[in-house]
């Protein structure tokens, strides 16, 4: 039994009618569990209404780095009702996105100093209710999202635990995750012939620091590539890492299982 620990079921490419067959076709893959992750505030509420809807999705809540300019200054007092829903297991997505262009009448200055102000205050958050924080970093070129989310990340690492979702790579930069008692996540990515620092991250990582994800309805595995992702692919990820790793996909679920019940606080499958 494995989890699909970051998908986005609420989005407009996964209609609520097709829930229900989504989540069968996802068990009978031995996807048991599914962590749904909203976005934006607007977001919020169709996430935890699938929560309460089907037992196997638990959702985390945050704003997207990309959304904090269409969010108002005033946005954690709704945030932190969100996030108190008993269904709600961590804070996020949010992080640094440093790939898309400031909108219009910002400065890319403005717009990276606003994304890591809500990071701070996500954060912050997490550390008042108890939960953890699934941060997401994007770069044009080089590793500046992942530089400056991991000093943020290191200003609350002693009280509050992150995943580093859809990790990429290099080994480099997952052991200074690790040594800040963080987690790193790997997509289907790790089977993309081109990804080989997501790939030789992915057999490096030891056991119990790393969770599986399917980053749905996005970044479909090699067999789906160019079609839309679900969580019931996670399985195929699953399968090419602990063929990577040298694993049955039995011991990978263990490991995988307990770092995803550590990490968002949820009873063993």
């Amino acid at each position: 039994m494995l989890t699909d620990s970051h998908c986005h079921l609420a989005s407009r490419q996964f209609p609520a009618e097709e829930i229900p067959d989504l989540v069968r076709r996802a068990s009978e893959a031995n996807i048991s569990r599914m962590v749904t992750l909203a976005t934006c505030l607007e977001d919020c509420p169709n996430n935890l209404a699938l929560t309460e809807a089907h037992p196997e999705i638990f959702c985390a809540i945050g704003i997207h780095p990309t959304d904090v300019c269409e969010t108002p200054d005033d946005y954690m007092t709704q945030l932190q009702l969100h996030a108190q829903h008993p269904r709600c297991v961590a804070i996020g997505e949010t992080g640094l996105d440093y790939y898309h262009p400031a909108p219009d009448g910002w400065t890319e200055e403005a717009y990276n100093q606003r994304q890591q102000d809500f990071l701070r205050q996500h954060f912050e958050l997490a550390c008042k209710l108890g939960k953890n924080v699934v941060i997401h970093t994007r770069d044009r070129s080089g590793t500046a999202s992942f530089d400056d989310a991991l000093a943020i990340y290191s200003e609350f690492s002693d009280r509050a635990q992150a995943v580093f979702h859809c990790f990429l790579g290099p080994q480099e930069n997952m052991h200074k995750v690790l040594d800040l008692g963080g987690l790193v996540s790997f997509t289907a990515i790790s089977t993309f012939k081109s990804a080989k620092d997501c790939r030789e991250s992915a057999i490096a990582a030891p056991a119990g620091s790393f969770m599986l994800e399917t980053d749905a309805p996005y970044l479909a595995p090699a067999p789906h590539r160019g079609k839309r992702c679900e969580p019931g692919h996670t399985r195929l990820t699953a399968d090419f890492i602990a063929d990577a790793r040298g694993e049955s996909l039995e011991q990978l679920a263990k490991h995988t299982e307990s770092a995803v019940c550590s990490f968002f606080k949820l009873p063993p499958l």
